[in-house]
């Protein structure tokens, strides 16, 4: 695995666009490998695992299946790795068309741990995924008698049975393999409900037909069966009908606010013209723009949040153009990882900037951005890799992929990260507000409670996530396996919606806060813009108790340590939207009445 790592290292560097593709870049490029008849193609065993908790997945010869007396394990790239694929040679002797029945795999005599070991898996219906011409396939292990219906009134437990017998149906054309499909015989099995020693017998067929499918259209397969898995008519409609629905009340209420402001705004300068007192937003005008306290903070935040919408925006471009295939999630890793540390500059560019445009003294206090992200999910995933490191999950990276990431941070990331400082310094922006401001801030009146930081996190909050939640159920089972779906266009409508109406959302509360003279705008615009990721994350962990059969230290810790993450994305980015709408509104409303 190290080996292997190594290599990723050297590719990344040298052809870091090629890494995004899985299997064999010169398979990918070429249009597919070809053979002769008899050629051999080889098929790699990956993993086992529970079909009800997906994430926890274990390498195929943790269970006692007939294994070659030298294994090698097959070449990885950097994304298969994190997907926890661990490909390995197996006994299967699939030539290219040559048809093959009943032939034997291996004979053995399982002993009762074995015996125990696959017991287990068939009870807790595990599954099998192997690989043959970079094409993925699954199985199951075993299955439970019918009489665990009628109860057998001896034992009083239902029978265990182990297929002993697969058949692989491979299609293709000319001289390329178009599809592969794996069946169990349901009448080969072997009885394991009880403890004891037994010989087994494992044997396989192989059967081959044409096709006239080409090679370009052979994963066509995988989106006919993620499409009638995902059920898409019955809810996509409600999608668009919510995206329509939350349009329209925007709009209405977005109609009002702009007619409130205009009249503010004629009232305030008609207020100018005959020297009386002004009142709400227009008293604030010489503390509207006084900058937020912790400004290295705040600018770390923006930059932070800036860089994740750079790189989503990349990686939704790649999701249309076709690049992520269904069932080849280590594409979407390599290009989440890449991604990342490629925009590093655009988060060093931003952070700087704004923390010189609010007339940040120490440029030293932005390097909090090297770590507001990176720093939570490094430590999240360190307890979650030594969680599946102590279960012998492949959820569990090696020390070398860990070092590859760990470089990859250091020599790609950081350096750009600084390259993005030297910009934004050089640049040298300024912050140039329509009103000035006072050297004394003007104390801030006592606000409403209906006004209170906690009332509009919760009413920013609950609003946006409402109107995702329609589609949430399905985004959630195809992230975590529980079906594989094809959500990219779903994801893309449902952030639009979110970002939307979280920056919406944070005008109003704003545009209120003003009103009530409270200045103290800057944060709040940051957190009722994020709030959204709260409550998503809430709803995440109630889904997995209530919507999901999953279970266990592992798949839980799995599930709640890398939502949360996504999550913690999430707020920087619809943060980061929020306060960018609001500094725009903001700055029309006072540049619109006239200021002092």
């Amino acid at each position: 695995m190290a080996k292997s790592s190594a290599s990723d290292l050297l590719l990344l560097f040298l052809l870091i666009g090629i890494s995004t593709f899985p299997g064999s870049a010169t398979a990918m490029f070429s249009g597919g490998y070809r053979y002769s008849i008899g050629d051999h193609v080889p098929l790699y065993v990956n993993k086992v695992g529970p079909t009800k908790n997906p994430s926890e997945t274990y390498q195929y010869y943790d269970l006692p299946f007939c294994r070659p007396e030298k294994m090698t394990r097959k070449f990885e790239w950097l994304g298969e790795v994190l997907n926890g694929d661990r490909l390995m040679d197996s006994l299967y002797r699939l030539n290219f068309r040559e048809e093959k029945k009943d032939v034997a795999l291996c004979k053995k005599i399982l002993s009762i741990k074995e015996v125990e070991s696959f017991r287990d898996a068939v009870k807790r219906d595990y599954y099998y995924q192997m690989c043959y011409d970079d094409l993925p396939v699954w199985g199951y292990i075993g299955r439970v008698s019918k009489s665990e219906m009628i109860i057998d009134e001896a034992s009083r437990e239902p029978h265990y049975l182990l297929f002993t017998h697969i058949t692989f149906n491979v299609l293709y054309n000319q001289d390329q393999v178009i599809e592969v499909r794996v069946f169990s015989d349901p009448d080969r099995v072997v009885d394991i409900t009880d403890e004891f020693k037994r010989e087994v017998e494992f044997t396989y067929s192989v059967k081959w037909e044409p096709t006239s499918l080409s090679f370009t259209e052979r994963m066509n397969r995988y989106w006919r069966d993620i499409q009638w898995l995902g059920n898409k008519d019955t809810h996509i409609p409600y999608l668009i009908n919510s995206a329509v629905s939350i349009a329209f009340l925007m709009f209405a209420l977005g109609t009002v606010l702009i007619r409130a402001v205009k009249t503010d705004i004629n009232r305030h300068t008609a207020i100018g013209e005959e020297d009386e007192e002004e009142s709400g937003w227009k008293r604030i005008s010489a503390d509207v723009f006084r900058f937020p306290q912790h400004k290295a903070s705040f600018c770390a935040l923006v930059g932070t949040g800036t860089q994740l919408l750079t790189m989503v925006f990349i990686v939704i471009i790649l999701a249309f153009v076709g690049v992520y295939h269904p069932y080849s999630r280590g594409t979407l890793f390599t290009s989440l990882l890449v991604g990342f540390a490629l925009t590093s500059a655009v988060a060093g560019y931003t952070s700087c900037s704004l923390y010189i445009q609010l007339e940040g003294s120490r440029l030293r206090d932005v390097l909090l951005t090297w770590f507001l992200f990176t720093s939570p999910v490094f430590a999240t995933h360190a307890v979650l890799n030594m969680i599946s490191a102590a279960s012998n999950a492949t959820s569990a990276l090696p020390f070398g992929t860990i070092a590859v990431i760990i470089l990859i941070w250091a020599l790609i990331t950081t350096p750009l990260l600084g390259l993005g400082y030297v910009f934004g310094k050089v640049l040298n922006p300024k912050f140039e507000p329509p009103c000035s401001t006072n050297k004394i801030p003007r104390p801030i009146p006592k606000i409403a409670w209906y006004r209170s930081t906690f009332f509009q996190f919760i009413g920013t909050g609950f609003l946006p996530l409402s109107a995702a939640s329609i589609v949430l159920p399905t985004i959630i089972q195809s992230i975590w396996g529980l079906k594989s779906l094809p959500v990219y266009g779903e994801l893309f409508i449902m952030f639009v919606i979110l970002a939307v109406i979280s920056a919406f959302l944070s005008i109003v509360c704003t545009y209120f806060q003003l009103c009530g003279e409270d200045h103290d705008w800057w944060w709040r615009s940051v957190i009722c813009g994020g709030s959204p990721a709260v409550f998503m994350f809430i709803y995440c962990c109630c889904y997995y108790f209530i919507g999901t059969d999953m279970s266990g230290l592992l798949q839980g810790s799995i599930y709640m340590g890398y939502t949360a993450c996504a999550c913690y994305a999430l707020f920087l980015m619809l943060g980061t939207l929020s306060f960018r709408s609001t500094l725009c509104f903001v700055r029309y409303i006072y540049s619109a009445s006239k200021c002092d």
